[in-house]
C-alpha cells in the first residue's frame, strides 16, 4: 500500500497547477519526451489496451505543418510552446492485446465490432491523455491542453495511412504568466457527485 502523498504533490499535480497560454523559450529535450513516456504508460486502460498515440513536435518544422490546421486562438500559443503533443488513439489497437493483454488469448476479438473499438480507443486514448497532463506536471512541466483544431486536416498531416484519430492537442514546457487567466470556478461535490 502507498501511503498518501504530501500537500506539494497536490499543489503540483491539481491544485496550484495551471493551464497555460505562454511559454518561455526553453526546451523540452528528447530525454525527458522519452522519460515522460515511460511515466505516462503505466497508468491504466481497459484491457491493458494502450491505443494512444503521441507526436511530440519539438522542432520549428513540426510546429509548421501543425499550424494551418490549428484555431485562430491557439495558434500563437502553440507555435510559442518549445512542445506540443498530438495526442491521438489508434482504432486498430486490438491485434496488439495479444502483446499487451497476453493472459487472454481472445481479447482482440472482444473488439471485433468496429463501433466497440473506436469507442475503447477514443475512452482509453483519452484517459493516456490525462496520464500525459499529470506525468508531465509530476517532472516539472507545465501543460497548455486545448481543442481548437482541424481534426480532419490534423489526421491527414500527421497520421494519413494508419487509422489513428487525434483527440485534443497539449502544450508542454515552462509556462510564463502572460494571459494566465485567474483560477475559474469549479462546480461543489453536490453538483457533480452522488454517493449511494
Amino acid at each position: 500500500m502507498f501511503t498518501p502523498v504530501g500537500q506539494d504533490c497536490l499543489d503540483q499535480l491539481f491544485l496550484q497547477a495551471r493551464s497555460h497560454n505562454g511559454w518561455a523559450d526553453d526546451p523540452v529535450g528528447e530525454d525527458l519526451i522519452r522519460r515522460l513516456y515511460e511515466v505516462l504508460k503505466f497508468g491504466p486502460t481497459s484491457a491493458n489496451a494502450s491505443p494512444a498515440r503521441f507526436v511530440f513536435l519539438t522542432s520549428e518544422a513540426g510546429k509548421q505543418r501543425l499550424a494551418p490546421h490549428v484555431s485562430d486562438g491557439n495558434r500563437p500559443k502553440m507555435l510559442q510552446a518549445p512542445c506540443t503533443v498530438i495526442i491521438g488513439h489508434d482504432l486498430d489497437f486490438p491485434p496488439t492485446l495479444t502483446r499487451l493483454f497476453p493472459h487472454d488469448p481472445t481479447a482482440p476479438s472482444w473488439f471485433a465490432d468496429p463501433a466497440v473499438a473506436a469507442y475503447e480507443a477514443m475512452r482509453s486514448g483519452t484517459l493516456q491523455g490525462g496520464y500525459l497532463l499529470l506525468a508531465a506536471r509530476a517532472l516539472g512541466l507545465e501543460t497548455g491542453p486545448m481543442g481548437g483544431f482541424n481534426r480532419d486536416a490534423v489526421d491527414q498531416e500527421f497520421f494519413a495511412g494508419t487509422n489513428v484519430k487525434s483527440n485534443f492537442l497539449c502544450s508542454l514546457g515552462k509556462g510564463t504568466d502572460h494571459r494566465l487567466f485567474p483560477r475559474l470556478p469549479r462546480l461543489d461535490f453536490d453538483e457533480a457527485c452522488r454517493i449511494v
